[in-house]
C-alpha cells in the first residue's frame, strides 16, 4: 500500500513524524480518511478517534480541535489535544466524566456559556475514555 509523509504535531511538540497508509480523523463536518494521493484540501477538527496506520500498524489516539491540511501529498495534523489509546489515564477521564455529569444535572445557575463549556467537557472526557477502551 502507498503511503504519504505525515506530521502530528500539538502544542506540547511533535507526537508522530513518519510515513503512514491511511489516516483518519474526526472533523468539524464527520470523519475523513487520508490515504497517498488525496486532494489538497484544509479542515477544521472536531471531538474524536483518530487512526493512524504505518507500517502495516494501527494505532488509534483521542484527537480534539485544531486543523488537518493536505498539500501535495503531505499531511499535517495541527490538534490541540492528541493523546495515543495507551497514554489515556482512565480514571483521570472517567474523574472528567462524573464532574461535567454533575454540572449537568446540577444546572440550575449556570449561564449558557457554563452550560457548553459542561458539555464539551463531558464530550472530551467520553472520548478518551472510548479511545482508550481500544487497548483494554
Amino acid at each position: 500500500m502507498k503511503s504519504f509523509p505525515l506530521k502530528v504535531v500539538t502544542p506540547d511538540g511533535v507526537q508522530f513524524e513518519g510515513q503512514a497508509e491511511e489516516l483518519v480523523v474526526r472533523t468539524i463536518s464527520g470523519d475523513m480518511g487520508i490515504m497517498a494521493g488525496h486532494i489538497n484540501c484544509v479542515t477544521a477538527l472536531g471531538m474524536g478517534r483518530a487512526l493512524i496506520v504505518s507500517n502495516g500498524v494501527r494505532r488509534e489516539a483521542a484527537c480534539i480541535g485544531g486543523m488537518l491540511s493536505v498539500l501535495d501529498g503531505a499531511v499535517s495534523l495541527v490538534p490541540t489535544t492528541f493523546e495515543w489509546a495507551d497514554q489515556i489515564d482512565v480514571p483521570r477521564a472517567e474523574a472528567a466524566e462524573m464532574r461535567a455529569r454533575k454540572m449537568l444535572e446540577d444546572k440550575a445557575g449556570l449561564s449558557d456559556a457554563d452550560l457548553r463549556v459542561a458539555e464539551a467537557r463531558l464530550k472530551r472526557a467520553l472520548v478518551r475514555e472510548s479511545v482508550a477502551a481500544v487497548r483494554r
